[in-house]
């Protein structure tokens, strides 16, 4: 046995012996300087922090305008999720489904065990052990994630809860799901390194569903390296979900108590560039009504005992979109970034502080931008990347609901689903059952933004807001929704579709958005209960004028009218939309779901 093997064989700092054979595997292929096992203290997050100073990842920001926080700027090829690298590689190919990449399981490992041969050279292979939710939590997964990057542990001591502790729950026999990361740029001897080392040439993220395992390779930013997060948390728990009876959702978790003091949760599945964020940190413009954050991304939930379902946030901080978040779009936001946070491909002042496009109204006179180059207003580019992030501990947050680590997690009162329509969609919809509702997530659609890649105002289907998250085919987990809804014991939550984004013929916004969403969340709220009217029409329950609270919210009568309204020739158009979207998933698509749009059509024919 190699001293490195034995290294990490009597390192004490794990029992699980499938653990501790596994490392010992992955260095022996990868070959690296040393092998650190990861204990989630403070004094090793300091020590990343300083290795990536120290090797020109990171600089430091202004103590007094940002404490104990820095700014990394990556590899210009290597700034976001890399969609067309990555691959669901079960083991049959139909079981991947139409909407993601596959590739022959055997065949991808042969791939990538090549190029993991000797890739770790003159680095650091860490341990990572996480537990994505509270630490024992019965709705809780535990992962352990080997990387080369200091980045990547950095990011996950705030994403994640890390350390001893997850090591001490999983034990001896327990299963963890398997993350192995690498940069994919060995080091020679005496060779100087990157400033953001990456391997532009060979990039994968590669997801095995049946034996749990990431594999990822070449990528050190967001999602393609912190496998806790959309790898683990989404692809390879959707498929757990699937096979253990719960839900592994794209969802904001939200807590709102009304002037009584009565409290519901809200989960809410919005695809990109539709304010998921924002909401999940809403301030209410509605006197007495307050909503809280228990996660901003992922929900994960399971039924309790009494038939309801459960949701924790698996997630430990935020790892935001910086770009258009200000005080005016999300408050909470701002203020939780205000220390403790690591910034990556934002800009930077003369002052050591960030800044990033919608940051300010007005644009500071000189940055520096994400690839280090002077930046004034004038300059035809943006000083920050527009997939630049940030993330922070989510304790920060000043809205985080008290029980957002509670290991019970909440009971879920009502979900929602959303999307970017410029028409059609009105304001808010109740579906008129569960298997309508899925029906109303399964075809949720918004239109590309400028910002977005494709043409502007393109229509595209993002079921669930899950279609680049799904680990397996995405008609199964339709079924899978319809499943979760045949419970008999089950006391499911309502759900809903909303749309912030409705404009009138010379394309202004209806609706102001923001806080002012709250007053569509208090009619949710009482209708939980029977306590507000709804009227039956040919896509779902909506409200009437009078059934929102708009006291104070100077709204013209014509505007809100539009609003909640339907739009049968619109409607009608969408159903050749509808049923090709359903074409891609042949015949795996539920029939529940073609029934749905064959009804949908009799009623809007029959008004």
């Amino acid at each position: 046995m190699s001293s490195l093997a034995m290294e990490v064989e009597t390192s004490g700092q794990s029992r699980n012996r499938q653990l501790v054979e596994w490392v010992e595997q992955v260095a022996r292929l990868c070959n690296p300087d040393r092998v650190h096992w990861c204990d989630g203290s403070e004094q090793e997050y300091q020590a990343m922090i300083r290795l990536m100073l120290l090797g020109g990842v990171a600089v430091p920001l202004d103590s007094e305008r940002r404490p104990n926080s820095v700014l990394v700027r990556s590899n210009p090829a290597d700034v976001a999720r890399v969609e067309d690298r990555t691959f669901i590689c079960s083991e049959k190919r139909e079981d991947a489904g139409p909407t993601n990449n596959w590739e022959e399981p055997e065949k991808m490992k042969n791939t990538l065990r090549q190029l993991y041969s000797g890739c770790m050279a003159g680095r650091s292979m860490y341990v990572i052990p996480y537990s994505m939710g509270p630490i024992g939590s019965p709705i809780a997964k535990i992962g352990v994630e080997i990387s080369d990057s200091p980045y990547v542990v950095a990011n996950m001591h705030i994403m994640a809860r890390v350390g001893q502790r997850v090591l001490e729950v999983l034990g001896e026999e327990g299963e963890f799901v398997r993350g192995l990361h690498s940069l994919g740029a060995p080091l020679g001897a005496n060779q100087q390194d990157s400033s953001w080392p990456c391997n532009a040439e060979h990039k994968y993220i590669c997801h095995f569903p049946e034996t749990r395992e990431i594999w990822s390779y070449g990528s050190g930013y967001g999602g393609n390296a912190l496998l806790g997060k959309k790898c683990h948390a989404l692809r390879i728990a959707s498929v757990q979900a699937r096979d253990e009876g719960w839900m592994a959702e794209h969802m904001l978790i939200l807590k709102m108590t009304n002037p009584a003091g009565e409290v519901k949760y809200f989960t809410g599945a919005f695809p990109s560039a539709c304010g998921k964020t924002n909401l999940a940190m809403l301030i209410p413009t509605i006197a007495g009504w307050k909503v809280e954050t228990v996660g901003d991304d992922i929900a994960w939930m399971k039924f309790g005992s009494d038939g309801r379902l459960y949701a924790i946030n698996p997630e430990y901080g935020f790892f935001g979109v910086a770009p258009g978040t200000s005080t005016k779009s999300n408050l909470n936001a701002m203020l939780a970034v205000t220390r403790n946070s690591i910034f990556t491909n934002c800009a930077v002042t003369p002052e050591g502080d960030v800044w990033w496009e919608g940051m300010t109204n007005d644009k500071p006179p000189e940055l520096i931008d994400w690839l280090r180059r002077p930046w004034t207003p004038q300059s035809n580019r943006k000083a920050a990347h527009p997939n630049a992030r940030f993330t922070t501990p989510a304790s920060q947050c000043p809205v985080i609901a008290p029980e957002w680590q509670d290991p019970a997690g909440v009971p879920i009162d009502a979900i929602l689903f959303g999307g970017r329509r410029g028409g059609i969609v009105p304001l808010v919809i109740e579906a008129f059952n569960w298997t309508h509702g899925t029906f109303l997530g399964a075809t949720a659609s918004s239109e590309t933004t400028a910002a977005s890649a494709g043409k502007v105002g393109q229509l595209r289907r993002d079921p669930m807001a899950m279609l680049p998250f799904c680990g397996y085919h995405m008609a199964d987990y339709f079924a899978h929704w319809l499943k979760i809804g045949a419970r008999t014991d089950a006391k499911l939550p309502r759900v809903y579709y909303v749309n912030w984004f409705r404009q009138d013929e010379n394309g202004k916004y209806l609706w102001p958005g923001y806080g002012e969403n709250s007053r569509v969340l208090e009619w949710i709220f009482d209708r939980c209960d029977g306590r507000v009217h709804a009227k039956d029409t040919p896509i779902g329950r909506l409200p009437d004028p009078d059934d929102l609270d708009l006291q104070g919210l100077n709204l013209p009568t014509s505007d809100l009218l539009k609003l909640l309204s339907v739009d049968k020739t619109g409607w009608l158009g969408e159903i050749p939309s509808i049923r090709l979207h359903f074409q891609k998933f042949g015949d795996r698509l539920p029939q529940e779901l073609a029934r749905q749009v064959d009804d949908l059509e009799r009623r809007l024919r029959a008004t």
